[in-house]
């Protein structure tokens, strides 16, 4: 099946507050926005699963007054090139590999949500040497992502339901693009405790409401991310325990909202007590320097959901390391 390019379908897309950019790295085509002056050190941030770039737009301002910032699409998503067949940790990771090359050009500091934590934690273990100075894990499903992890819930049981229905009713590439289908399934395939921690783990700002139709960020994203992880294709050559265990820079690991159904078993959040604690142990044992923060009442994306709290934590962990 051959690449989809972002500019075959610009009706998709909307314009937002910084100017966009497209390096060629090969294999597909990176979209990024940049925030900052040239002069500061730089920040990568990484979106999390069905999240583009500008999901980080309230905090790049925050954080500019800090960093030269830049923001990218990873492949599959936003405006970079979609790639059937072409979904794992190895390959998300390489991708940003040649984009500090070609883009960044100097060592990084790097921060990122969800899955895009878990990039962040190969770069963090994979990338050249030099290349990253300290790391962000923000709320990362370590663990949790993996069909069969060393320990606690895989994604079978936990955000990989929500996986399956997104890429049953759309398909991949949005082959299918029932969506109307999907909202009318999603009560039926999902447990209500999971239906309402969902709620808690991705809050609405009081007083917003959903606009009809199709969200702007689902509307950018290849369902087939989704299906490569709960498929296990996506973690099949990258195992969890043994990439923490390669860190090679300070870390800070971010734990937000979560919740175990005690009939289920089923985990809403990125990762459970004691995946959390696992994680935080492994990273220890690297001899880095290793922080934990609990925030258990935020939501996913702290960088979303509250962008000053978010901005502030990452330039506190980095003065961090200046004071050591």
């Amino acid at each position: 099946m051959s690449y989809i390019e972002a500019d075959a379908h610009p009706e998709i897309f909307i314009d937002h507050g910084y100017e966009e950019h497209i390096v060629d790295l090969g294999e597909i085509r990176m979209n990024y926005a940049v925030a900052g002056d040239p002069s500061l050190p730089p920040l990568l941030l990484i979106p999390s699963q069905s999240e583009s770039w500008w999901g980080y737009e309230g905090a790049m301002a925050l954080l500019a007054e800090r960093f030269q910032v830049f923001a990218v699409d990873l492949r599959g998503q936003g405006r970079s090139t979609w790639t059937p067949g072409r979904y794992t940790l190895d390959i998300f990771g390489s991708d940003l590999v040649h984009f500090i090359d070609e883009v960044i050009g100097r060592p990084t500091y790097i921060s990122g949500l969800s899955s895009g934590g878990t990039i962040a934690a190969w770069l963090s273990a994979f990338a050249k040497p030099g290349q990253i100075i300290a790391a962000v894990w923000e709320d990362a499903p370590f663990f949790s992502s993996e069909v069969t992890p060393a320990i606690g819930q895989g994604i079978r049981q936990g955000i990989g339901v929500t996986f399956t229905m997104w890429n049953k009713y759309l398909g991949d590439q949005w082959s299918i693009g029932d969506f109307e289908g999907m909202q009318r399934a999603m009560p039926k395939a999902v447990p209500l405790s999971t239906l309402k921690a969902l709620g808690r783990m991705f809050p609405r700002p009081e007083g917003h409401e959903l606009p009809p139709g199709v969200p702007q960020n689902l509307k950018e994203y290849d369902p087939e991310w989704g299906k490569a992880f709960v498929s296990g294709v996506a973690t099949a050559s990258c195992d969890h325990q043994n990439m923490i265990l390669n860190n090679k820079v300070p870390v800070l690991i971010t734990h937000h909202f979560h919740f175990v159904d005690e009939q289920t078993g089923q985990l809403t959040g990125a990762m459970s007590d004691l995946q959390a604690q696992r994680v935080t142990e492994l990273a220890r044992e690297t001899g880095q320097p290793v922080t934990f923060l609990s925030f258990p009442e935020m939501g996913h994306a702290m960088h979303r959901v509250d962008p000053k709290l978010y901005a502030d934590t990452v330039v506190t962990f980095v003065d961090g390391l200046g004071a050591e």
